[in-house]
């Protein structure tokens, strides 16, 4: 039982395709990752039915990723398998006041979708970048709004149960986080819209972008929000207070815009990023007590500081 075998049997029986050894750094917006040894590209429920009981088998781990927007992938890569959402988790309607979305449909694009159409509910999220199901787990939002105000239900996949629905009011929505992680793969999810005049739509819309592009570094690689704001605070305020906005590790840097975002400004490696992670946490708890915690999800091994 290998990695190999499972390779094997992955690709002679999925729909999607099934690469070996491939480069994380293509699949995340950090550009930064290795090989993962197996990248998977579910196209159907049925390949993800087909793909999980193989892997389990074959004693592979395996993890589902999105665009990768809030990830870091070790320098050595990940040593099991990399699921993808295809073709048919990418789908989208519109329905009697809800927006039905697979979990692979890109955030910006149904933004987008939501603006043409003249449809209230999510002018919060424009600019932020990933997946339904990657903004699902972690409630993502901004001050402004959060996914979690506006689901209605969500679809999951749970291994040897098959497909579990989920109203939105049984989950316990939290700043960053959700109860959906780790009860199982989110496929798809219902989400609350009405009709409103565009030209509203789009002014709020312009506003939260031009206030995004003015305070965050648009334009380079990075994950997103390094840390988690501390209750009542600023984790970018905090980093900025301690004297280490714009302080580099290789090809890393903390952003001279915005100090809670790590920055790739080219040839950075997982290893330049978590010891300026490091070095963060150690210096803001120094000097201000404060405990930050990453808000980045972390695939791979790290060497302990």
């Amino acid at each position: 039982m290998s990695v190999a075998d499972a390779r094997t049997r992955l690709t002679a029986q999925l729909v999607g395709e099934v690469r070996p050894a491939e480069s994380m750094a293509r699949h995340t917006t950090f550009r930064i990752g290795g090989p993962a040894a197996m990248y998977c590209v579910l196209e159907t429920v049925h390949d993800l039915a087909l793909a999980l009981p193989i892997l389990e088998e074959e004693g592979v781990e395996w993890t589902v990723v999105g665009k990768g927007s809030d990830l870091l992938v070790s320098d050595e890569g990940y040593p099991g398998a990399i699921l993808v959402l295809g073709r048919e988790f990418k789908r989208h309607a519109v329905e009697g006041g809800l927006l039905r979305a697979g979990a692979g449909c890109v955030l910006a694009h149904l933004v987008q979708e939501a603006f043409n159409r003249g449809l209230l509910g999510l002018e919060w999220a424009v600019g932020i970048p990933g997946t339904i199901g990657g903004a699902l787990v972690m409630n993502a939002g901004t001050g402004e709004g959060w996914i979690g105000q506006v689901v209605d239900t969500v679809t999951l996949y749970v291994p040897g149960e098959g497909f579990v629905l989920v109203h939105g009011r049984d989950v316990a929505w939290e700043y960053r986080r959700s109860g959906l992680a780790g009860r199982g793969i989110i496929l798809e999810a219902s989400m609350r819209v009405s009709e409103i005049d565009p030209l509203r739509i789009r002014a709020r819309m312009e506003r939260s972008l031009k206030d995004r592009k003015a305070t965050q570094p648009i334009g380079l690689p990075s994950a997103g929000s390094v840390f988690m704001n501390p209750p009542g605070g600023s984790a970018g305020k905090l980093i900025e207070s301690v004297g280490m906005k714009g302080l580099r590790e290789g090809g890393a840097r903390i952003s001279p815009v915005h100090a809670n975002f790590i920055v790739n400004e080219g040839g950075a490696s997982a290893a330049d990023v978590v010891r300026l992670i490091r070095a963060i946490q150690v210096r803001v708890k120094s000097e201000t007590g404060t405990d930050l915690r990453p808000e980045i999800k972390f695939l791979g091994h790290f060497e302990e500081a």
